[in-house]
């Protein structure tokens, strides 16, 4: 099932990216899916900093984050926090997905804005099914449309 957003996910481990990706699939998500590296190019792309060759983002679309929290460069928590300031992109629903499971860690990423916390199972048939249950939830639910202004709210 297509909804009408893209899923933007946030990870600095490219096995995760695959892995995320393979079972969203798999559970019948088709929506357009974008990769990110570290916590820097996502910032780039969604306050539309990118450098020449890489991708920008569009000026109104729907947009719904996986991020990681332990990642190089800038943290999930920092990206959480430069997002969720911005008057525009705080509309952005942010899933955190990370395998940080640490009960401190789930309540501060609550603080700072996040509307889910998944952590990632350590055995893969366990993440499988995690991953399964989040596709189901990303098939049903509805995402607000953000309009970019081309310069973003600065970061």
């Amino acid at each position: 099932m297509k909804s009408d957003f893209n899923i933007l996910i946030v990870d600095d481990e490219e096995g995760h990216l695959r892995l995320i990706e393979k079972n969203l699939r798999r559970a019948g998500i088709e929506n357009r899916i974008q990769f990110f590296k570290d916590g820097q190019t996502i910032l780039d792309f969604l306050f539309c900093t990118v450098k020449n060759g890489d991708e920008k983002a569009e000026k109104s679309k729907s947009y719904l984050l996986l991020l990681d929290i332990r990642m190089p460069r800038i943290s999930g928590e920092e990206v959480l926090v430069k997002i969720k300031a911005d008057p525009e992109l705080r509309k952005i629903p942010v899933i955190i997905l990370t395998t940080v499971n640490d009960p401190e860690e789930v309540e501060r990423c609550h603080l700072l804005g996040c509307n889910n916390y998944i952590p990632k199972p350590a055995l893969y048939d366990d993440f499988e099914k995690t991953l399964e249950y989040l596709g189901l939830f990303l098939s049903i639910i509805k995402v607000p449309h953000v309009k970019l202004n081309g310069g973003g709210g600065g970061i």
